[in-house]
């Protein structure tokens, strides 16, 4: 797992990164995605995301809002990394960007407290969750959420001791250098230690597991032809492009 704590990518340090501009990172392109062993995905998880579903969480099959994470998974065709031309289905008009922290596993965490959470942190990075826009918000179809590519993470994985504050940071979602989203992690219902002590009570998340805090309210559309770019500093900036749908 390439983790970047006190280096970034193979060669260049840390303190030398930071001494570039911001622009010098959103240039490079072609970035492979983190080497991820299964990720997982958090729906409802902001307060001002379940409170837009209004009376919805009332109605079967949930009658309630949910008691527990409710997880998704992103197979890894999924997967793209910084720079991606993801495309868009040709019976898509535009895709949801659902942009979001990533935590990445460092140890196994099997039934951990709270409390010892963190330390089965390896690092963070950034997410463009990407789905076809649907109705449900139930088990959403794999139509809707498992197309190809339609997971770009990046730039890098920032090692945990960089991130003091996980449940702190500002997420901005830009489309064609037009901001369309803000939103802070201290919306969360359930912080990153408390999600994956609640996740790891019923199963094993295992070393190079990616699990998603989970996305802001009012999700961001990007269409064919657009540029996404999301910032969550410290971590970067991650960047990818919609393209139209080609032959199969």
């Amino acid at each position: 797992m390439l983790v970047i704590s006190d280096a970034l990518g193979c060669a260049a340090g840390r303190a030398a990164a930071e001494d570039r501009p911001l622009a010098a990172w959103r240039s490079v392109s072609g970035f492979a995605p983190p080497p991820i062993a299964t990720a997982y995905g958090t729906l409802l998880n902001h307060r001002d995301a379940l409170a837009a579903l209004g009376d919805a969480v009332h109605q079967p099959p949930y009658k309630a809002s949910p008691k527990a994470p409710v997880l998704y998974i992103k197979p890894r065709h999924c997967l793209a990394g910084h720079g991606a031309a993801v495309e868009v289905p040709a019976d898509a008009d535009a895709l949801e960007v659902g942009a979001q922290l990533g935590i990445v596993i460092g140890a196994e965490a099997c039934r951990v407290r709270e409390a010892d959470a963190l330390a089965h942190v390896a690092g963070y990075t950034i997410c463009s969750d990407l789905s076809v826009p649907h109705p449900s918000y139930y088990r959403p179809s794999l139509r809707y959420k498992a197309r190809d590519g339609f997971l770009p993470l990046g730039p890098w994985v920032l090692g945990a001791q960089h991130v003091p504050d996980p449940d702190a940071l500002e997420v901005v979602v830009q489309i064609d250098g037009h901001e369309a989203q803000r939103y802070s992690t201290a919306g969360m219902q359930r912080g990153v230690a408390r999600l994956i002590a609640e996740v790891s009570s019923f199963m094993t998340l295992a070393r190079g597991d990616l699990l998603m805090l989970g996305a802001g309210p009012k999700a961001a559309l990007a269409r064919v032809g657009q540029t996404v770019r999301i910032t969550i500093e410290p971590i970067g900036t991650l960047e990818h492009r919609l393209v139209a749908e080609g032959p199969a």
